[in-house]
């Protein structure tokens, strides 16, 4: 039986969590529509701030990308090594926002998602605990990625 090597491994982890931001990079994906605008970015790009901040289905698109920022800050930091535990509770507070702080947390979500690409390509390996937040870190991206893809199918009748 082959086994993979590190370098193999991060790849194929930086392959999923792209597939959840920009898009996937090959000419397959693990759990998208293989099309760009399917990540977050290509959803978000032509959201106004008003329908980001339209409530539906008991939530709204603005909850779910503060909630993403404040997941990916927080999961970097923990696949650093940093073993601090925060409040995520209060990641779900923003609910409306208007147009330039619509464009920031959007600014935010990308630079997040950076960060926190960086994380997993520099120490996802260093630790058990580092690998899972990395494992997590993807999940939890897969998620909300799959929520607001369904707030945006969400109708008013269904609120």
């Amino acid at each position: 039986m082959s086994t993979i090597d590190r370098e193999q491994i991060i790849e194929q982890l930086l392959g999923v969590l792209d597939e959840a931001f920009p898009h996937p990079k090959k000419p397959w994906s693990y759990f998208t529509d293989n099309v760009p605008d399917t990540g977050y970015e290509g959803l978000l790009v032509s959201l106004s701030a008003g329908q980001a901040s339209q409530r539906r289905c008991n939530s709204s698109i603005s909850a779910h990308v503060n909630h993403m920022i404040f997941a990916l800050e927080t999961l970097a930091a923990w696949i650093r090594g940093e073993r601090t535990f925060r409040d995520w509770a209060a990641s779900w507070n923003v609910h409306e926002v208007d147009s330039a702080e619509w464009e920031r947390m959007k600014s935010r979500l990308k630079e997040s998602y950076l960060d926190a690409r960086s994380a997993l390509a520099e120490s996802a390996l260093s630790s058990p605990e580092s690998f899972g937040g990395a494992v997590g870190m993807i999940a939890h991206a897969a998620y909300h990625l799959s929520a607001i893809r369904y707030l945006l199918r969400c109708t008013e009748k269904d609120v």
